[in-house]
């Protein structure tokens, strides 16, 4: 693994005012000051555009960062980014989220998920013409819904995934083909990261534990799928930007193959707690920092507000991350303890939303 030194270097950050995004350029600001960023986000209204236009504002307050409101499916508006900033890393986040929402609206995902990511894996190929020194490392989300049914638990990068269970996940997955592809033609260091669950302050409310609260505080009735037999990896938006800067900071090494042509310079990882909780057990905890945190009253009843139903299509029952890659390459392990993090959610969505 060669070191990528992130001083005094651009770094374009597609998906900036997105829940990764823009913890992560936060992130990256507090341990490299120097650095320049550039986000791009195109702020649809696929959720709240409030949430976003707040997470921008927070990060307006650098002064090296640079926003650019726009689509990653403009290949134009991609190309100009990258003939003016030239960046040096790239970190792909940008995406069409949401497992149930690409069933009703797969077009979106095939403009973002596919034809947005061609796009930047063209420019980031073309970063070396002329001789230029071009992109260094060129880091991407992919996600757990790649395991889709999977039996096997813990998921492991190792295992194969060719039998996605939904649309998502199918993109996710062709991600890191094309990823792979272009690693082996233009020899262009790449890591794609398979997130689990992610939750946290600010966090995406389409996600069940905003959904959940948003709907426990309006009084109306939560529903839990698969009557409750379901098990989440979930990961704290904090243990996640940990790892994703850890591992920009390390690309696979660019080597020649006995045939003369670069062996790929090519790298997947889980990033997840690897204890995957039950959802009965987290609506548990959720309720009681709710209340805590003075969203529900005292005497709330949560079992009069609970439904438990069947699976939907393109759910699975469980994610589970095998993160031994992770911890032997990054000597990293995501730790953050499940009532710590949702009582940060929780004091954040009382302040948010008072």
């Amino acid at each position: 693994m060669g070191k990528v030194n992130l001083d005094n270097k651009n770094i374009l950050v597609t998906g900036a005012a997105g829940f990764i995004g823009s913890n992560l350029i936060k992130r990256i600001y507090r341990e490299v000051p120097l650095a320049s960023i550039i986000g791009i986000d195109n702020m649809n209204d696929y959720y709240d555009v409030r949430l976003k236009e707040f997470r921008l504002k927070e990060l307006s307050e650098y002064k090296t960062f640079t926003f650019v409101k726009g689509n990653i499916a403009d290949k134009k508006l991609i190309e100009e980014i990258f003939e003016k900033y030239r960046p040096s890393v790239v970190v792909n986040l940008a995406a069409q989220a949401g497992v149930r929402y690409s069933i009703t609206n797969p077009d979106a995902y095939i403009e973002s998920n596919l034809i947005g990511f061609y796009n930047i894996l063209e420019a980031c190929r073309h970063s070396y013409d002329a001789g230029r020194e071009g992109v260094a490392h060129f880091v991407y989300a992919s996600s757990s819904s790649v395991y889709g049914s999977n039996k096997k638990v813990p998921y492991s990068t190792e295992d194969k995934v060719d039998n996605p269970v939904s649309l998502y996940a199918a993109t996710k997955k062709s991600d890191e083909l094309m990823a792979h592809a272009y690693a082996k033609l233009y020899n262009i260091p790449s890591t794609g990261l398979r997130f689990f669950t992610v939750y946290g302050p600010a966090g995406r409310p389409d996600m069940a534990y905003f959904g959940f609260t948003n709907k426990l505080k309006n009084n109306e009735k939560i529903r839990i799928f698969n009557y409750g037999n379901c098990k989440r990896d979930f990961t704290y938006i904090d243990d996640i930007v940990e790892g994703v800067i850890r591992v920009m900071k390390k690309a696979p090494d660019r080597k020649t193959g006995k045939d003369g042509l670069p062996v790929p310079p090519y790298r997947v990882y889980n990033i997840g707690k690897g204890t995957p909780e039950n959802l009965l057990d987290f609506v548990q905890i959720l309720s009681e920092e709710l209340i805590r945190a003075q969203i529900l009253p005292k005497d709330y009843d949560f079992e009069a507000h609970k439904e438990l139903v069947p699976m939907q299509p393109g759910d699975v029952s469980i994610t589970y991350a095998d993160t031994s890659a992770l911890e032997k390459d990054f000597e990293y392990k995501p730790g953050t303890d499940l009532r710590k993090g949702l009582r940060e959610f929780a004091e954040w969505y009382a302040d948010f939303y008072k």
